[in-house]
């Protein structure tokens, strides 16, 4: 019933500084439910190993929620009144398989004077080993009725329902008090998690991406018209696939420059029901852009 697409470009701003991309993504088909995940390395001097962060972010957050399933009509059972606890629990879970996987890997390649050469002695040891992969997450999980999602720091998750909407059910935000950056390396990253939790809601696609694309469009609205596009393409998989490798390449010149990943989750079934209601969409997208664009000339003249 589900099906998913992912991948990570690296922006063109990493491209001129030989820096690798710190962006990470997946999906994943389970029983009954699909995992859509994107993490974006942290790109200041103390998160060296963001890269790798991004990386054990994803796999950390798959493995969390699959074993949250191990347990599937339990959990969905418990998913009405008890979604907040769980989401939090997962949230914690993720957090743990994160540092247990930075802490093995530090211990098997511990820091290099390459590495550290960039630091005075005193900066380096100021910086907390965590610290070194520092990374955003965005994760969303979908039922068949039911749809939830966590995030810490920036980024975006945008659905569409079974209406053809695009609504982006958590604002697009850093989710963190003032001066401190959202990130799995904060000692109080539990804390720090926004989530959303969309019962009774048959999903069409749903789609996670880095603060990278967001940033590669004038408007909010641009942006979610941008998504309402790409989910009328998912109907040809393998023609989307390559469609949407070569739009993120350009959108990772643009903005920003900075890294992108996008992964999605969609529901072929539904998605094949409601295309006439989409392209509708579509078209309704394109006129309201275009009254915007009118109606902002006016206002210049």
């Amino acid at each position: 019933m589900f099906s998913g697409f992912s991948h990570s470009v690296m922006g063109a701003s990493h491209e001129k500084t030989n820096l690798v991309c710190q962006d990470s993504s997946a999906f994943k088909i389970g029983d009954h439910y699909a995992i859509a995940v994107v993490a974006d390395g942290h790109g200041s001097k103390k998160h060296f190993r963001s890269h790798l962060g991004s990386k054990f972010a994803v796999e950390a957050t798959i493995e969390a929620i699959d074993r949250f399933y191990e347990e599937r009509e339990a959990l969905e059972a418990s998913l009405p009144v008890n979604h907040k606890l769980i989401i939090r629990n997962i949230e914690k879970q993720i957090i743990s398989n994160w540092n247990v996987k930075v802490d093995k890997h530090l211990s098997e390649n511990p820091v290099t004077d390459k590495e550290k050469e960039k630091f005075t002695e005193e900066e380096f040891e100021a910086i907390l080993p965590e610290s070194y992969y520092g990374t955003t997450l965005v994760a969303a999980v979908s039922g068949d009725n039911y749809t939830f999602g966590l995030q810490i720091g920036d980024g975006s998750l945008v659905a569409l329902f079974e209406d053809g909407k695009a609504v982006m059910p958590m604002e697009y935000n850093e989710s963190a008090p003032a001066n401190v950056t959202a990130s799995l390396c904060n000692s109080n990253a539990a804390s720090l998690f926004s989530s959303f939790y969309a019962p009774n809601k048959k999903l069409i696609a749903l789609y996670g991406s880095t603060d990278g694309l967001y940033t590669s469009f004038g408007s909010e609205h641009d942006f979610l018209d941008y998504h309402t596009i790409i989910t009328s393409q998912l109907v040809n998989i393998e023609t989307f696939k390559t469609v949407i490798k070569n739009n993120l390449e350009k959108r990772s010149h643009f903005g920003t420059e900075d890294d992108i990943s996008l992964a999605c989750i969609y529901n072929e079934k539904l998605l094949t029901d409601r295309m006439d209601l989409i392209r509708k969409r579509v078209d309704e997208n394109k006129k309201a852009a275009a009254d915007r664009k009118a109606a902002a000339l006016s206002k210049q003249v």
